[in-house]
């Protein structure tokens, strides 16, 4: 498999299954690791980084998991294709934008993929649909036991695993949720969840994770403590958390269902409406409508699209993937046209 063969793969994560997905997007754990004897990602110079290549490359290859996965250079990489692997949920803005030695490995159906210096040596990450965080750790705890036999990773029996930012030191791990919550922000009761789950130990995050702001009612929920707990523990205390978010978010579709039932489905069916005949439409716009148009088919006030249809869209109408998709770079107004033309196309069947 070649980078551009995932333009026309939906990623295990869109396809819209698995617990609570009609809340749940996806759930992702990432691990966080280091080789001893040589300087963190961002210290090593470039004979350094080699010899990071050199060892994790082929370790991640043989696993058993990973043996039909296939490798990206990032180095060799154009900026549109590190945007479209970033869009995808499979590398970080770092590693995009990052220098020197640098690369991902990509497993099959994109639920696994490790990126190989970044800001530590390796992060390992499990992508899944729903609300499954303790199978996508089940999975990488199997990744990583076979890659901690082949590679020696720094170890303190005082601090855990030794990584490049102390906040990470411990497990090395993150488990996040993305959560699609339109309800609570229509009823106004975000604010009060986000700022309640602060004090939990969590916090909320945009589509791509750390540094980003939430947009189309998606909320990325993660662990801020990684010292100190187990990963079982660690996972434990978010499910718990989420599934109190699900039931206000339930309650709050609910109410939106009583009271305001006909203002919902005006909203629902006026973003269909608009994305089904948009001729010009830009990402922002964009990912509201498909937000509006998700709630609607999750409660079952259209049966016209599926959720896998809409979280399709939720990617592939991004920048670099409109462009990957037409084989050549656009203008931003050539995207918003392009972007119009895709949705109908999608939302047509055809």
């Amino acid at each position: 498999m070649k980078l551009n063969d995932l333009v026309c793969q939906t990623s295990e994560w869109l396809k819209g299954t698995g617990p609570n997905s009609e809340m749940v997007m996806s759930s992702r754990v990432r691990l966080a690791r280091n080789l001893t004897e040589i300087p963190f990602a961002h210290r090593a110079r470039r004979d350094k980084q080699l010899a990071v290549m050199s060892l994790v490359r082929p370790a991640i290859e043989s696993t058993k998991i990973l043996k039909t996965s296939f490798f990206v250079d990032l180095s060799e990489l154009n900026s549109l294709d590190r945007q479209f692997l970033l869009e995808r949920h499979l590398i970080s803005h770092e590693l995009a934008e990052g220098k020197g030695v640098r690369g991902v490995v990509i497993g099959e159906r994109e639920m696994v993929s490790i990126m190989v210096n970044e800001e530590d040596h390796l992060r390992i990450q499990c992508i899944q649909s729903g609300l499954q965080l303790m199978d996508a750790w089940r999975l990488i705890d199997r990744i990583e036991s076979e890659l901690d036999a082949k590679l020696k990773f720094a170890f303190s029996r005082n601090w855990g695993y030794l990584t490049a930012c102390p906040t990470n030191a411990g497990t090395g791990m993150r488990a996040s949720v993305m959560l699609h919550l339109p309800s609570l922000v229509l009823t106004k009761q975000i604010g009060k969840v986000l700022q309640a789950i602060t004090k939990l130990g969590l916090v909320a995050r945009g589509l791509y994770g750390e540094g980003t702001e939430p947009s189309g009612n998606y909320f990325q929920i993660s662990n801020q403590v990684t010292l100190g707990q187990s990963e079982e523990e660690i996972i434990d205390n978010i499910e718990r958390v989420i599934k109190q978010i699900i039931g206000h978010e339930e309650n709050a579709r609910k109410a939106l269902l009583g009271k305001g039932k006909r203002q919902l489905e005006d909203r629902v069916f006026r973003a269909y409406g608009i994305l089904k005949n948009v001729r010009v439409i830009d990402s922002n716009e964009t990912i509201n409508l498909l937000s509006a148009l998700r709630l609607g088919v999750d409660l079952g006030l259209t049966k016209d699209v599926s959720r896998r249809t809409l979280n399709e869209l939720f990617i592939i109408t991004q920048p670099a993937h409109l462009q990957k998709l037409h084989g050549k770079t656009l203008t931003p107004g050539q995207r918003d046209m392009k972007r119009a033309e895709l949705i109908r196309e999608k939302l047509s069947g055809k």
